[in-house]
Formats: structure tokens, sequence, C-alpha cells
């Protein structure tokens, strides 16, 4: 029987309480704390990405589209929040919204979970889909949080037309 991987997207300081934060973010802390506690507990790989920008930020292309300064590598609002980080797991800093270091992974199957629903979750889960187009690619909706509730929900809707189920 081949591992899962649980992919926990951006769970930063900025994004739950911090520089871009919302309530919905702080809301979904102890589902997102549960879902990797049952992932290490099954010896399953869990994964960490980490948004990460640069002083400078607001004068790169999508600080100009968003300029809010936010996950500035080596500040607080880039750590991962409090008790969300399990000890020996891998982290994946990334400079954008997605992802691109996907491939070669060997993933059998993959579930998404973290912030933002409607621009990080989203593009890593449509990467991974093009990458391995044959793997169940799941998103779980109780453990993801958007930008507003309406975006979270268009994305999740996105995601099902393009073929990420959506675990219920």
């Amino acid at each position: 029987m081949s591992k899962k991987t649980l992919i926990v997207v951006d769970m930063q300081n900025d994004f739950v309480d911090g520089a871009l934060g919302t309530a919905e973010a702080v809301a979904i802390l102890p589902a997102v704390k549960g879902k990797i506690a049952e992932y290490v507990k099954r010896g399953d790989e869990v994964v960490f990405t980490r948004d990460t920008h640069q002083t400078g930020y607001l004068q790169t292309n999508e600080g100009k589209h968003l300029p809010v300064e936010h996950c500035i590598e080596g500040s607080t609002g880039w750590e991962i929040a409090p008790g969300v980080y399990v000890d020996g797991c891998e982290i994946v800093d990334k400079p954008s919204f997605g992802y691109i270091g996907w491939g070669g992974r060997g993933f059998s199957e993959v579930e998404l979970i973290g912030l933002c629903t409607d621009i990080c979750v989203i593009s890593n889960a449509l990467i991974i889909k093009a990458l391995y187009p044959e793997i169940p690619v799941r998103v779980d909706p109780k453990c993801c949080a958007g930008v507003t509730p309406e975006s979270h929900e268009a994305a999740l809707a996105t995601m099902k037309m393009c073929q990420v189920d959506m675990v219920e």
C-alpha cells in the first residue's frame, strides 16, 4: 500500500491572523491540526508549503497586484502558525502561488488543505493534477479558507470542474 501525501498550503501567520488574515482562516485551525495528526499517525507523508517573499515585495508583479507586504522570509508572518507544523515534515518554500517542483515526487494520492483556497490551494491542486492526471487529488473544504467565503466557494467549484475531488 502506497503512502498518501497531505500538502498543507501556506498555514502561515500572515494568512491566519496577520497582514492577510481572516476569521475564516482562524476558524479552520482545529480541523487543520486534526487532519495533520491523522496523516502523521498513519505514517503518511505531510509536506508544508510556505509563501516566501523578500524585502522589496511591493516592487514585484505580485506586490503591484496585492500591495500588502506579507510572508517576508524570516519574519514572524512568514512562520507557520503555532501548533500547526509537525517536526520532521518537509517544508517547501515557494515564491509564488503554485509550487512548480511537484514533478518527479512519485505521488500516488494527494490531499491539499490550507490557505488561501482561491489562490494557493487551487494553484497547487491544478499543478499536481496536470502533472499526475491519473492519481486521486483531493481538497478538504473544511480545512481551507479563501480570501472571502464567496471566493472560497468559487475555487472549490472550479477545482471540481478540473476533476479535483472534495473530501466529504
